[in-house]
């Protein structure tokens, strides 16, 4: 007998993506608006690149005087990006907890979704114990399977914190000597998802030598080595 409710769209394969971002004093100025501008860019990008089988899911979890879930995983295209404003230190650790909780809650990242990426962007030095959390973010449980990305802004930004968070990745850590670099290392990040979407399997991480800012001249992912299974 015909049945039409075994007739049912699929359900979209969420791809997360969460950003910590550090708010701190240091960051006011051009560097905060640089922020704010090259984020709603990027969000906007994913929005667009949304298909039937893939939603790109955003969170922005922020670090200064206190460590805030700005934005829980949310649908890029339903996302109204509000203006951050910079207050208080550099609790670095305490951000990377949280992002790790979030990865590691099944419920909140769930095992359908695909690998996601973590972006953390940072301008000083950690003012918290940071030497454990970054080290089990990036050896332990789900987190460890994560792509990641960094941006060191400034000549005061700690690079070695930054490079031990993209040790082991496909990235090299991002160096901006002015706000204005933000928009490329955005740019950048906004190929390397969007590439994911589009590649057979988007639990692919793209090369930094596949990543072109110019989308006409972008390669496409390669297919070998392909792992369908979890990520």
């Amino acid at each position: 007998m015909f049945d039409p409710s075994k007739f049912t769209v699929p359900k979209a394969k969420p791809l997360p993506i969460c950003l910590l971002l550090d708010i701190s004093y240091s960051m006011s100025g051009s560097k905060i608006d640089s922020l704010n501008k090259a984020v709603e860019k990027m969000i906007k990008s994913f929005a667009s690149e949304e298909k039937m089988e893939i939603e790109i899911l955003v969170s922005v979890i922020t670090f200064g005087a206190e460590v805030n879930l700005e934005i829980p995983f949310t649908k890029a295209s339903n996302i109204v990006w509000k203006d951050l404003s910079v207050n208080g230190a550099t609790p670095m650790g305490t951000a990377l907890k949280m992002s790790k909780e979030m990865i590691e809650d099944k419920e909140t990242t769930p095992s359908r979704a695909y690998r996601p990426t973590i972006i953390l962007v940072s301008d000083g030095e950690p003012n918290d114990d940071w030497e454990f959390p970054l080290d089990d973010f990036i050896n332990n449980g789900r987190s460890s399977k994560c792509d990641r990305m960094a941006m060191a802004i400034g000549a005061d930004a700690n690079t070695n914190v930054l490079e031990r968070f993209t040790q082991g990745s496909s990235h090299e850590l991002f160096h901006a000597e002015d706000a204005e670099k933000l928009h490329e290392f955005f740019n950048y990040v906004t190929m390397s998802v969007t590439m994911r979407t589009k590649s057979q399997n988007p639990n692919q991480i793209p090369k930094a030598s596949e990543i072109k800012l110019d989308k006409q001249k972008t390669v496409e992912v390669s297919s070998e080595n392909q792992d369908d299974g979890y990520w």
